[in-house]
This record gives C-alpha cells, sequence and structure tokens, in this order.
C-alpha cells in the first residue's frame, strides 16, 4: 500500500487521484442565465444527491485562477438554475459544452440542443434531457485552500421535475435506467455507461 499527505503531492497529483478512484461519477448538465439574459451551459462531473428532504444536489464549481465561472457566478446572481441528467443521446452534445468561452458567449451555439421555457423559474431548460430538475439556490459554500479560494459548492433545491414519459413510470414511481442511459464521467477522455447490474438485499 502506498501511502501520502496531502502536502507530498502536487495538485495534479491530488485531482489524478481523486478523480481516477472517485469513479463512476454522475455528469450535471446544468444550464444557467446571467443578468443580460444570456444562457451558459456546462456540464459538472462533481455532483451527487445531498437529501430528498427536500430535494437537494449539490454541484461543485471549481474556480480557474481564483476567479468565478459562468455557472456559478449566475447562480449566485439569479439563484436559478437547471439541472439536467446525461444519457448515452446527449453526451456528445454536453461535451460540446464544455468549451471555454467568455461571459457574453452561450455553449449552446456550439450545440444542437434547444432551449426549453421551464415551469417555475426563468431560466430555461434543454429539450433533449430526459431528465431535467429545476433548481433554486439553498447555500453556497465558499472552499479555500492556502488562504484562496478554489471551489464554489453550491447546494440547489429542487423545485420542479420534468421527466420524460419513456423513463418514468408514475404508477411505479421509478425510473427506468436502462432507458434513461445515464453517462459517468470517469477519468482523462473516459466515459461509461451503466454496464452490469445487480441486486444485493440489504440486511434488516
Amino acid at each position: 500500500m502506498l501511502n501520502f499527505k496531502p502536502e507530498q503531492l502536487t495538485a495534479k497529483e491530488k485531482y489524478k487521484i481523486m478523480v481516477g478512484s472517485v469513479i463512476p461519477r454522475p455528469i450535471a448538465l446544468v444550464s444557467s442565465q446571467s443578468k443580460e439574459g444570456i444562457v451558459n451551459i456546462a456540464p459538472f462531473s462533481y455532483f451527487n444527491i445531498v437529501t430528498y428532504r427536500p430535494p437537494i444536489v449539490s454541484v461543485s464549481v471549481q474556480r480557474v485562477e481564483g476567479e468565478m465561472k459562468d455557472t456559478a457566478r449566475n447562480i449566485l446572481m439569479n439563484r436559478q438554475a437547471v439541472v439536467h441528467i446525461v444519457s448515452q443521446s446527449n453526451v456528445e452534445e454536453a461535451n460540446k459544452t464544455s468549451a471555454a468561452l467568455g461571459p457574453e458567449e452561450s455553449e449552446l451555439e456550439l450545440t444542437n440542443f434547444t432551449l426549453k421555457s421551464s415551469q417555475i423559474i426563468a431560466v430555461p431548460g434543454i429539450k433533449e434531457a430526459k431528465v431535467r430538475f429545476e433548481t433554486e439556490l439553498y447555500d453556497h459554500v465558499v472552499i479555500e485552500e492556502d488562504e484562496q479560494v478554489t471551489t464554489d459548492l453550491l447546494l440547489l433545491k429542487v423545485v420542479h421535475y420534468s421527466l420524460d414519459e419513456t423513463v418514468y413510470d408514475p404508477q411505479t414511481g421509478y425510473v427506468d435506467a436502462d432507458v434513461l442511459a445515464p453517462v459517468s464521467r470517469l477519468a482523462g477522455n473516459d466515459y461509461a455507461g451503466l454496464g452490469e447490474v445487480f441486486e444485493l438485499i440489504r440486511p434488516s
């Protein structure tokens, strides 16, 4: 077993260990909107469920040389965002939105995605996504290292669910994972589908 303290590793080494070990990671495709009305779309694999009572998801947005990214800036400004689940049917388009654009440009122009008005919030969602969560900002946690802000952790409360009828059965309340076909993030340029599914019964 190899053992390291964080201070023995470079930032790149710590990054590679984390993203190479904490896998697979679900991907959130987040739409947000600037005060000028420009819709920003960006994928985040530092994403997960926090709780379902109330329904809250977390999205961690890394800063670049201390500068806040458009997604975090927009959400802190208007306290709204739409979180979409990335599927095999849209992962290539979602990947295009990771391009580094200025705040006055929209990643939408790089894709074949189309916007769809949300039911509750002002920020539009992406029509092609099978699952859309309209969210409002619940909390914002600033993360620092060596007295420099490195990350904006956003806790987003779901205020409306939009689920494609092919993936959700209201009679059972279950999402069909095979039809949703979610894509997960690995390390480097690697992604993964669901793979083998197996069942374990919890002890009583």
